[in-house]
């Protein structure tokens, strides 16, 4: 019992030490182990040593330049490029701001390109912005539109010389409303691409612009609506021209020198051209030149009627010529030369050859000078006829008609009329009736009238006393029958491919 409480005793006796010997010995092995753990370099730290030099690394493959490096590198391909226009003659300031390509190469394929249009150094020179347009993007896809509309290959140069711009323009915004506005317009479509090769900038207009308020204008003052395809076909121009500023002052100054509104409307259908004459530089000095030569202001709305081309002409110097040439060739004084002028307003645009020619026909008829200068101020149109009609018709006077040459110098007008047409039908029928009448009495009539005259026996005396003069109202006609028949036959345009 005593034992077991000495062993549960809350005071256990202290462990026993070890002997000094085998203190000693634990001490040496302690100390030798410490020895060969310090002598071993640690993982992750390097030994004493003296410092070694640091290799380069080696760069990686996807290694950007710096943004100076980047800028740096681009200035120089721009001053390249720069220095590429410079030897084509273009200025490369004209061109700062404008993304260009980057590499001299593809500026070269660029120009290139726009000389095998037919652009040369002075055209890229004249408009530099053309180089900005992409050959791919921008040039290709125009000029295949342009070339399915009808546009000739030939003709480009020039379309691209006035309006180079098109190389910028959208397909889509630009030029497809144009062609349907032209073709809404009544233009046909073979004469579209006519239209744009004769006024290329039509394909920068908006539709709801100039175009058209000037095709409203014109409806306005009595252009008829179906003529208007003609006119735009004639002369495009007419669609850039503002109504306030060229338009109605023109309009207004042929009223005020007496054309009536629904004349001019119907001489701008013929020959609209005539609206590109500058008033104040064109047409009021030369109004201002038919008077001081002679022409009656009556007079003038006739003149222009007949031939609006005289608004446009350099008149002067042509009417002083004309003058001294009448004066000296056929004695026409210079009162004369004025109704010579109001008769047939294209005297002033005659040739000196084809004036004498017809002169020396006539005074080889038989003529005096003063005779032909009688008939010439009565019929100026003698001076334009056919010559060979104008044989054939004395040849059947002198042969058939059994005449005097005094009445052709009453009655001149006697070589416009065709010889088997009216001459040769009118003068067997009264030869027939066994009438004696004067040349106007037997041609200066229409049909009608003629054929009512031949029902009676005899002539009446006021009917014999019928003006001498010639009719200037059926020239006038034929010669417009003619105009108008032209104009049905042949296109506007010639394709002369």
């Amino acid at each position: 019992m005593m034992k077991s409480l000495f062993l549960f005793s809350a005071h256990p006796a202290p462990p026993l030490l070890p002997s000094p010997s085998l203190r000693r010995l634990l001490c040496l092995r302690a100390s030798s182990s410490s020895a060969s753990t310090s002598s071993r370099p640690r993982p992750g730290r390097r030994s004493p040593g003296p410092a070694r030099p640091r290799q380069p690394q080696p760069s990686s493959l996807y290694a950007r330049p710096s943004l100076l490096t980047m800028e740096r590198d681009r200035a120089a391909r721009r001053a390249d490029v720069d220095a590429f226009l410079v030897s084509l003659g273009v200025d490369p300031g004209e061109l700062a701001g404008l993304e260009l390509p980057v590499t001299v190469d593809v500026m070269r394929e660029r120009v290139e390109f726009l000389r095998s249009l037919g652009l040369g150094p002075d055209d890229l020179a004249a408009y530099p912005l053309a180089l900005g347009c992409s050959v791919r993007k921008n040039m290709v896809p125009v000029l295949d539109y342009l070339g399915k509309i009808g546009v000739r290959r030939d003709e480009l140069p020039h379309l691209l010389r006035r309006y180079p711009q098109v190389l910028h323009a959208s397909i889509v915004v630009d030029l497809a409303p144009v062609v349907k506005y032209l073709q809404g317009m009544d233009v046909k479509p073979g004469d579209v691409p006519r239209v744009l090769e004769r006024y290329p900038e039509l394909l920068g207009f908006k539709l709801e612009g100039t175009m058209s308020t000037s095709v409203a204008y014109l409806v306005g003052i009595g252009v008829a609506r179906r003529q208007i395809g003609g006119v735009i076909t004639r002369f495009p121009e007419v669609l850039g021209m503002r109504v306030g500023k060229i338009i109605k002052p023109f309009v207004e100054h042929l009223q005020g020198i007496g054309l009536q509104r629904l004349a001019v409307a119907r001489m701008i259908e013929k020959k609209p051209y005539v609206l590109g004459f500058g008033l104040e530089e064109r047409v009021k000095p030369n109004i201002e030149a038919l008077l001081e030569f002679g022409v009656r202001k009556e007079a003038l709305p006739s003149i222009v009627i007949q031939y609006p081309d005289v608004l446009g002409v350099e008149l002067r110097d042509k009417l002083v010529e004309q003058q001294s040439l009448f004066e000296s060739s056929i004695l026409v004084s210079g009162d004369d030369f004025g109704r010579v002028v109001e008769r047939m307003p294209q005297a002033i645009s005659l040739g000196r050859a084809a004036v004498l020619k017809h002169v020396n026909f006539l005074t080889g008829c038989g003529f005096l000078l003063s005779q032909v200068s009688k008939m010439v101020v009565g019929c100026p149109q003698l001076l334009a006829l056919n010559m060979d009609i104008m044989k054939m018709n004395f040849e059947y006077f002198k042969n058939e008609m059994e005449r005097d040459l005094e009445e052709l110098v009453e009655f001149p007008a006697f070589f416009t009329y065709g010889l088997e047409s009216t001459i040769r039908y009118r003068h067997e029928i009264v030869a027939k009736k066994g009438f004696t009448c004067s040349l106007a009495w037997l041609l200066n009539c229409s049909d009608a009238k003629f054929d009512e005259r031949m029902k009676y026996d005899t002539i009446g005396v006021e009917e014999m006393e019928d003006d001498n003069s010639f009719d200037r109202d059926r020239f006038e006609e034929q010669v417009q029958d003619e105009d108008d028949d032209d104009m049905e036959e042949d296109s506007d345009y010639d394709d002369t491919d």
